[in-house]
């Protein structure tokens, strides 16, 4: 008998709710961003990975059992996206993991319980294999599970012993699914461990015993781990009866958009069926990783992400669109996937930019460097060679940015080699050049550029100029020194002197323009490298810019100085603070904004409405009484001696800034202030809570911004009270009434539909069929809720001690069955409980409750009647 099919995104549900009704804390899935102590992986590979710690008892898990369906992107086979059946950078581990809970005993029986009863995979088809000398796991399997001897398959370690990298490890137990003959190699002897598609693992159950350091030192654990994976895409294939990952349910959905925008389809040619499936599997991992938050770059796993967009861009140009189209894509994904991963859907417009931007990017690049390439190509197909150079691969990476696998595809499909060891030995040759320069010009610039030693630091004028000015001392475009740019690029432009505070100490950079006569410069950000150089970053808006140009540097006053109402209130805040919770607490981060601050800081445990309360109100009485802000620079000592606060665990030099309100606040101090604290405006706390162990936050705003709420509250309160047709002052009590009103108004329309409701449950009773002395009736109530369904069951079950009855209610796309036995149906042996089993199964459901009531639920509406039809039949066989 075959086994039932099941859609992925519901066989990532079934597999969660199993775990979870057998003791385990269901998660959601980590970010494909490791955790900031796991150095040793670029992205999340795995789903134990971001529980290494839990694992090693580093740090306490929520739960000793937990399930979870992890995001995981592995490139270590990208140039065989595609070509293979099992092959994908972007896929779903399904995962139940014990952390010194249980082990083999519990373990293996959930893995078969799951596999055969849940999803109903046939048992004569499934092959367990175990490491080479784990007898016990070979026990459990034949002993307690039956499975004979010659069924279980015996492997060493590079098949059955899982590691990846630093952590957790040890033996596993796999379990293979025999797809069949006609997916095998055909050759004698192919059985489970052939490397054809016919046997396909399914389930690895990891027991984890050990820990690797990461140079395959091993030290055994105190306590045993259950580590398992599964693949969600993997375990479809098999239950959808299809060749590869790419022509499951949801992977098939996006394939299908990547079809309509580029007219290709699959079994148009091999190299057309390639092509899509990179693009499928690219767009899948790049929206997945833009969503966790990673953005295209040229180095980690922002490299990662533009290699793959780079790639499916390319692909889409092989199926001849010669425009950015993967962007278009997006929606795709994110229409099959969100019903997993909400937050897909919350920040759809953001991805679809990022994609967006980098396609059009790339389009430039790809542009100018395939010329490029074809006349490389050309002159060594010229000389009759076969194999494409290293250093010509390297010109190409080096200057036009092409990924090096990239040019391997492109010289591939030529029928060409690629020198990749030529290749490596320039790449080798350009980071010693770029090592050495570093060396000699001793300062290493912001985003990989280099500026000499002697191009002094950029004086900062800013804490009493606005405007300034200054001589441009470096221009750097493209990521690299230029001498110029002109009108349209985007730029960084180094100068002498500036009154543009960079980010730092939490406060954001100010913004403004650079201006050279005609010329202007939009700066939108501005940082600071460890060479002490002001990087402005912006866009030429007009005109040039050329090294050596005197200019004006002008700040956006106005944004200033929201800026600085913001920080002097932080530093009013830390303060009051302090002064209410008490002198534990220190600054653990803070985020200085225009109008708008965010402050964490140390404190261990909640902090009460009226302390919140006495904290704002100290706050504003500090503005009100309007201290006088007085910066000055003092030797370190000095400083402490005076009573400074410093920000807990910063470094500082010989001397410092300190920044005195009154005898509020004194505090070390680099921002921009006020000169007076009344200036801050009004201060309202908007949120207060926990962000980690011991670390909370408040969220707050002053100056215009509170002003802009109060107004846009007191707007809403007066528009309230007009709809009420009162005044605000009267509003509080108008609103009771109306509610008391509208509560009078509900009991009696409930009265009424309760008593509709056994009006037409005594017209059920007259209609139900006699079968064995026992009136049996079924009805469907559509749009009534459980309450409603439980009344009419029970004034039924009460009113007739022989009835028999199941109540339908559909509701969107979800029934609820009622079913009720009345105390002579329960003495002949009817019970409800098995009813409602029963025929919420036929509509794929569920159900289950007491002999004389019980509820359930199905989704399969096709089928309501029929279910409703086999209640006569049920009850007919348990009369006998």
């Amino acid at each position: 008998m075959a086994h039932p099919y099941h859609g992925l995104n519901e066989l990532r549900e079934m597999f969660l709710s199993y775990f979870e009704s057998k003791g385990h804390l269901r998660l959601p899935s980590f970010s494909l961003i490791p955790p900031a102590n796991d150095k040793s992986l670029l992205l999340i590979n795995s789903g134990m990975a971001p529980m290494k710690t839990w694992f090693t008892r580093e740090e306490e898990p929520p739960r000793n059992r937990v399930t979870t369906c992890q995001k995981c992107i592995r490139t270590g086979d990208i140039e065989n996206i595609g070509k293979t059946d099992r092959h994908g950078t972007y896929f779903e581990m399904l995962g139940n993991f014990s952390f010194g809970d249980y082990f083999k005993k519990e373990a293996i029986p959930f893995c078969w319980e799951f596999l055969t009863e849940v999803v109903g995979l046939e048992k004569d088809r499934l092959y367990p294999s175990i490491y080479l000398d784990d007898d016990e796991a070979f026990e459990i399997w034949n002993k307690d599970i039956g499975i004979p001897a010659e069924r279980i398959f015996r492997f060493g370690k590079e098949d059955n012993f899982w590691e990846h990298g630093a952590g957790p490890c040890g033996p596993c137990s796999e379990v293979y699914y025999d797809r069949g003959v006609e997916h095998g190699c055909g050759k004698p002897g192919c059985t489970v461990g052939c490397d054809c598609d016919r046997y396909i693992e399914v389930w690895n159950n990891v027991f984890s015993q050990f820990v690797n350091d990461g140079e395959n030192h091993y030290t055994e654990m105190k306590n045993k781990n259950i580590d398992t994976g599964m693949g969600l895409e993997r375990l479809a294939c098999v239950c959808q009866n299809v060749n590869s990952l790419f022509d499951v349910d949801t992977v098939m959905n996006i394939t299908n958009k990547v079809s309509e925008i580029t007219g290709a389809h699959y079994g148009d040619s091999h190299k057309t069926d390639v092509s899509l499936r990179v693009i499928t599997d690219h767009i899948r991992s790049s929206t997945m990783m833009i969503c966790d938050g990673i953005l295209p770059s040229n180095e980690g796993r922002g490299y990662v992400l533009r290699r793959l967009l780079r790639r499916a861009a390319r692909h889409g140009k092989l199926l001849g669109v010669e425009k950015p189209f993967l962007y278009e894509v997006v929606d795709t994904v994110v229409h099959e996937n969100e019903c997993a991963y909400p937050d897909l859907r919350e920040k759809q417009t953001y991805i679809t930019k990022v994609i967006r931007t980098e396609e059009e990017n790339f389009a430039k690049t790809i542009d100018g460097g395939m010329k490029i390439f074809a006349d490389l190509l050309a002159a060594h197909k010229a000389k009759g060679e076969t194999e494409f150079s290293g250093a010509d691969a390297f010109k190409l990476y080096d200057t036009y940015g092409f990924p090096i696998d990239l040019t391997a595809e492109m010289v591939a499909d030529e029928g060409m080699t690629l020198d990749r060891a030529g290749f490596d030995k320039e790449m080798e040759e350009q980071r010693v050049r770029a090592r050495k320069a570093r060396e000699a010009l001793g300062d290493l610039g912001w985003a990989g550029i280099e500026f000499g030693s002697e191009m002094p630091a950029t004086e900062f004028v800013g804490y009493d100029r606005t405007e300034a000015q200054g001589k441009v001392l470096a221009i750097v475009a493209e990521e690299e020194l230029r001498d110029g740019v002109v009108a349209g690029a985007d730029a960084i432009l180094v100068l002498d002197q500036t009154p543009f505070y960079a980010e730092m100490g939490g406060q954001v950079a100010d913004q403004g323009v650079i201006t050279c006569g005609d010329a202007k410069f939009q700066v939108t950000n501005v940082q600071k490298n460890k060479g002490g150089k002001f990087m402005h970053y912006g866009k030429v808006v007009s005109g040039a810019f050329q090294v050596g140009d005197t200019v004006t540097a002008s700040i956006d006053v106005d944004r200033r100085k929201a800026i600085m109402r913001a920080h002097s209130a932080t530093h009013l805040l830390d303060a009051a603070l302090k002064k209410v919770l008490g002198d534990h607490v220190h600054q653990a981060g803070s985020l200085v904004e225009p109008d708008r601050l965010r402050f964490d800081f140390t404190h261990f445990e909640a902090i009460t409405p009226d302390q919140l309360s006495e904290i704002d109100r100290m706050v504003n009485d500090a503005i009100l009484e309007g201290y006088p802000v007085v910066t000055e620079v003092l030797p370190i000592e000095e400083a402490k001696k005076k009573g400074a606060v410093a920000i807990f665990g910063e470094k500082y030099g010989e001397t410092v800034r300190v920044v005195e309100m009154g005898d509020f606040s004194m505090e070390f101090c680099g921002g921009t202030h006020l000169d007076n604290t009344a200036k801050a405006g009004m201060f309202r706390i908007k949120s207060e809570g926990s962000v980690a162990s011991g670390v909370r936050r408040i969220e707050a705003t002053v100056g215009k911004l509170t002003q802009e709420t109060i107004n846009r509250n007191q707007q809403v309160l007066f528009h309230a009270a007009q709809m009420l047709k009162t005044n605000p002052g009267e509003l509080e009590g108008k609103i009771d009434q109306q509610l008391n009103e509208m509560k009078e108004m509900r009991h009696t329309l409930e009265k009424f539909q309760a008593e509709a409701s056994l009006g037409e449950a005594r017209q059920f009773l007259m209609s139900a069929k006699e079968v064995g002395g026992l009136k049996v009736l079924t009805a469907t109530r559509n749009g009534m809720d459980a309450n409603g369904l439980r009344q009419m069951g029970d004034f039924l079950r009460d009113k007739e001690p022989t009835v028999v009855g199941v109540l339908a209610s559909v509701s969107g796309e979800k029934i609820t069955f009622l079913a009720v036995c009345g105390k002579e149906a329960v003495a002949k042996g009817i019970k409800a409980g098995e009813l409602v089993k029963n025929v919420c199964a036929i509509c794929g459901g569920k159900g289950g409750g007491k002999p004389d009531s019980a509820m359930g639920g199905g989704s399969d509406l096709l089928k309501l009647d029929d279910a409703l039809a086999s209640v006569d039949d049920f009850v007919a066989a348990k009369l006998g």
